[in-house]
């Protein structure tokens, strides 16, 4: 696997992945970023997020449960010092579907915790790692940006 980052100006960079695809990272305008795109620690976070969720949904539709939608909420802390390392992330599922198994998200979100989910297991080796999970019944409502409850912005 490989990726190239190139800087562009400022302190924004372009990531290019191996499988052709790219992203905008930027820095907070207080560090000389104009806000162009995700920080790279975000990204991350977003890493996690999609590993973990692909681990779930392939075992759920594996187990042939009736899973609608999914999503993945990840909050992380940061030590105060440099370097910022995260030092707890917690990841919460929330499983949308018609009659799901509790048994059988436990499960899922267990094995991609602990077997699976590559991102997971590294940044569980330096930081608290929590998962849990809600189920709720029925699809999930839509939204053109989806943001964790009682959230206004996922960026300050």
């Amino acid at each position: 696997m490989q990726v190239r980052v190139k800087w562009m100006d400022g302190m924004a960079f372009v990531g290019e992945t191996g499988t052709g695809h790219a992203v905008v990272m930027d820095g907070a305008p207080e560090f000389g970023g104009r806000n162009l795109g995700p920080r790279p620690m975000e990204m991350l976070l977003l890493g996690l997020g999609g590993c973990t969720s692909f681990d779930v949904i392939a075992i759920l539709k594996k187990a042939r449960q009736p899973v609608l939608d999914c999503e993945v909420v990840v909050e992380a802390r940061r030590s105060d010092t440099v370097p910022k390392v995260f030092t707890e992330i917690d990841v919460h599922f929330r499983v949308y579907g018609q009659g799901l198994s509790e048994k059988q998200v436990a499960r899922a979100v267990e094995l991609s915790a602990t077997r699976y989910c590559s991102a997971s297991i590294m940044l569980g080796a330096s930081a608290k790692l929590s998962h849990d999970f809600q189920i709720i019944e029925g699809p999930a409502p839509r939204q053109a940006h989806p943001r964790p409850e009682g959230s206004e912005s996922l960026t300050p």
